[in-house]
C-alpha cells in the first residue's frame, strides 16, 4: 500500500468485520526519537491461537469470499522493510490489537498519507462503530473520541456535513501540531 493511512483503514475494517464496536487508532510520530508507531485496537471477536501465529501468511485468511488476506502480511513486510517491527495480539471474544513500528526517516517509509480523509472515511461508512483516533507528534496529541463528539455536539459524526468538518477539524490539528 503507498500509505499508511491505508493500512489503518485496511485493519481497521477487518475489526470491524469481526464484531468490533469499538475501533482505537493510534499513530505516534517520534520525530526526535526517529519512530512512527501505528497501533489499532478492536473489541471484535479476536483470532483463535492456531489463526493468528499463521495470520501474517498472505495466503491465509478468514474470508469466505476470497483465498488470500494480504493486509496483515504488506503491513508486516513494511514495518520490517523499514527497521522496524510489527505485532499482532489477540484474545478471543476480547479483540484484537495490531502494532507496527517504521523507523521514521528510512528511505523506504511510505507516507502517512491522508489521515484525515481515511478516519473520516471509516466514520462516514459506519456510523455504528465508536472510534477513538489519536495522532501524536513530538509528545503533542489530538485526541477524536466519537462518542464524546456526539454526546457533546448532538451530532453524528457520520452525517456527510459534519463528517466534512470533521476532516477539516483533524487536518488543521495535525497542522498545529507539525507546527
Amino acid at each position: 500500500m503507498r500509505e499508511i493511512a491505508l493500512h489503518i483503514m485496511d485493519i481497521a475494517e477487518n475489526g470491524i468485520a469481526a464484531g468490533a464496536d469499538c475501533i482505537h487508532i493510534l499513530v505516534d510520530e517520534a520525530v526526535r526519537e526517529n519512530r512512527l508507531r501505528v497501533e489499532i485496537l478492536d473489541n471484535g471477536r479476536g483470532i483463535p491461537p492456531e489463526i493468528l501465529e499463521k495470520v501474517t501468511d498472505p495466503f491465509v485468511t478468514s474470508r469466505t469470499t476470497r483465498r488470500v488476506g494480504l493486509g496483515l502480511s504488506l503491513l508486516k513486510a513494511a514495518a520490517e522493510r523499514c527497521e522496524g517491527n510489527f505485532a499482532i495480539d489477540s484474545e478471543v471474544g476480547k479483540g484484537t490489537r495490531t502494532t507496527a513500528t517504521f523507523r521514521y526517516d528510512h528511505i523506504d517509509r511510505s507516507p502517512v498519507g491522508d489521515i484525515a480523509g481515511s478516519v473520516a472515511l471509516l466514520i462516514a461508512g459506519h456510523a455504528e462503530i465508536a472510534f477513538v483516533y489519536t495522532h501524536i507528534i513530538n509528545g503533542k496529541d489530538f485526541v477524536l473520541d466519537t462518542r464524546e463528539f456526539e454526546n457533546e455536539t448532538g451530532l453524528s459524526p457520520a452525517d456527510p456535513m459534519v463528517n466534512f468538518h470533521l476532516t477539516k477539524t483533524i487536518r488543521n490539528a495535525l497542522a498545529e501540531l507539525k507546527g
